[in-house]
């Protein structure tokens, strides 16, 4: 649909962004982070779920070294407030907190980590399995475990007048 239109268009800059961000990933690896014995060799670089939320791209990005949940300005809008340690983001499952760092021809890049290292993924496809969940949780509202209902409360009047439910020790 013609409707439509606009939100694919930011959909498509944000999976593209996330091939960016990948890139960057891709040339770390092959420079600072080769030999690191924090590197899982059974890994690969990867993007996963990255979509345009509130103005900026979010995505999942796995890395032989992590796997984080990452926020990016995007090149056409406009540039978020800086994240410093401990900076807390709105997102649709709930508050998130971020660290902001910098990736050389991305910019400001908002990371939150999700597992560091990642020895526990014995393949590939297991972590984009995890990083395909992780994205639906982070931005599905209803992943969230619903909140307790609080404990009933008795009042005095309630009390004397017998609303109240009663706690009985069986008869012995």
């Amino acid at each position: 649909m013609i409707a439509d239109l606009p939100e694919t268009a930011k959909l498509d800059a944000a999976l593209a962004l996330g091939e960016r961000v990948v890139a960057c990933y891709r040339h770390i690896l092959d420079t600072a982070m080769t030999d690191v014995p924090i590197c899982n060799p059974a890994l690969k670089i990867a993007a996963t779920g990255f979509r345009t939320y509130r103005g900026r791209a979010f995505g999942i990005v796995t890395t032989p070294w992590f796997m984080n949940l990452v926020g990016v300005d995007l090149p056409e809008g406009a540039p978020g407030a800086p994240a410093a340690i401990g900076t807390i983001l709105g997102l649709p499952a709930g508050n998130v907190e971020f660290i902001g760092g910098e990736l050389d021809a991305i910019g400001r890049v908002d990371s939150c980590a999700l597992l560091s290292p990642v020895f526990e993924f014995a393949t590939m496809e297991a972590a984009l399995e995890i990083a395909e969940e992780a994205a639906r949780a982070y931005f599905d509202p209803a992943t969230l475990e619903p909140t307790p209902a609080p404990a009933a409360v008795v009042n005095r009047r309630d009390l004397l007048r017998g609303r109240f439910q009663r706690c009985e020790e069986p008869s012995g």
